[in-house]
């Protein structure tokens, strides 16, 4: 008789516990008290106790009527049959791992080929527009003496005798619940269901050479420092037919001498003099479309922002559409003074009403100080 104990306590979870804690519960008590696993005599009442506590918990109607009304409320109609069983997908996943009994698995077949990874290192301004660059690696190909096939030009592979060319090996169990069907690759053939006799006396059969190969790779606009390219099929081959993996092309960016990036925006600092600052000029700008004239404003202050709308970087896969630069004004405090500059800056200070010196406070201190 199945016991009246709690069923969050039955499976070891605590009320609350997500879908996934409670069917993990289940899979761990049911690996530990079914039956055919476990010889004590008490394990068939156990069995059946875990499972009536997870026909419950794991219906979302049931487990939302026990939370509210404990047994009363899912008593009756609706309410979990010891005789009944957890979904057999369930309990056959407890053990095998999600495999359907009856079930046909797939078919192993050629062994694919191993993905490859390839270091790119492309310019900063490559990064923003985008280029095509050619690369060599050496990666295994196709055999060019079988055609990949691994058998002898002239011969052929033959049907593997032990998995009659399935690739894979059934064992069958009963059990209370029924046939379980555990499947797995033919030790044989190691899965690809055919063996090769005579081998070929290049690739000594496994359908693959050492080879020397050139490929272009377009690099879209706006990639940054570690994207990764992904070129399917482009990796090794598999042996003996099998399908090739790809080709991880993981760029690296140089940085640029004075262009910072920040996603899609781009970041310049551009030093001018006090003079400039104070009367406006046109300075000359770095931008990844080459050198641009910039103007400054008179009485453009220390750190000031000069946004350049659209220079900056384009979106990775709207590339129509772009950041912006970013440029800060860093004004420049002279060290050294000629005779002249400093005559005409004192008498800039007088005609403002400004005392000079030391410790005077005057205008280049106060430049000085705004700058530290």
């Amino acid at each position: 008789m199945v016991s009246e104990r709690d069923y969050y306590e039955v499976l070891g979870v605590e009320r609350g516990a997500s879908d996934a804690e409670i069917k993990r519960a289940f899979r761990k008590q049911a690996q530990k008290w079914h039956p055919d696993v476990n010889t004590d005599g008490a394990a068939d009442e156990r069995f059946k106790e875990i499972n009536e506590a997870y026909q419950v918990l794991s219906d979302p109607q049931k487990k939302q009527a026990y939370d509210m009304f404990g047994r009363a409320g899912v008593s009756g109609a609706g309410g979990p049959n010891p005789g009944d069983f957890a979904g057999f997908g369930d309990i056959f996943d407890a053990f095998f791992g999600g495999a359907a009994a009856g079930g046909r698995a797939r078919r192993s077949g050629p062994v694919a080929g191993s993905d490859l990874r390839y270091e790119l290192r492309i310019t900063f301004v490559e990064s923003i527009k985008g280029t095509d660059k050619e690369i060599e690696f050496h990666a295994l190909g196709r055999c060019a003496t079988c055609q990949g096939s691994g058998a002898k030009p002239g011969t052929s592979s033959t049907t593997c005798p032990q998995c009659d060319g399935r690739g894979e090996i059934r064992t069958v169990r009963n059990t209370m619940l029924g046939q379980m069907v555990n499947v797995s690759p033919c030790p044989r053939c190691k899965g690809e269901g055919k063996l090769i006799e005579s081998p070929c006396e290049t690739c000594h059969g496994d359908g693959r050479t050492d080879q020397k190969r050139t490929i272009r790779v377009a690099i879209p606009a706006g990639i940054d420092e570690g994207h990764q390219i992904r070129l399917s099929g482009e990796g090794e081959v598999g042996p003996r037919g099998g399908p090739a993996g790809s080709l991880y092309v993981a760029v690296h960016v140089q940085p640029h001498p004075v262009l910072k990036r920040d996603g899609t925006e781009l970041f310049l600092e551009h030093e001018i003099s006090i003079v400039q600052a104070a009367l406006g000029t046109t300075v000359t700008i770095p931008t990844v479309d080459g050198d641009e004239a910039l103007e400054i404003k008179a009485g453009t202050q220390p750190g000031a922002e000069i946004r350049l709308r659209g220079k900056g970087v384009p979106h990775l896969r709207r590339t129509t559409q772009h950041g912006d630069l970013h440029v800060f004004i860093k004004v420049a405090v002279p060290t050294k003074l000629t005779k002249k500059q400093r005559e005409l800056l004192e008498s800039y200070a007088a005609d403002a009403g400004e005392s000079v010196g030391a410790g005077g406070g005057g205008i280049l201190d106060r430049v000085k100080d705004a700058l530290s």
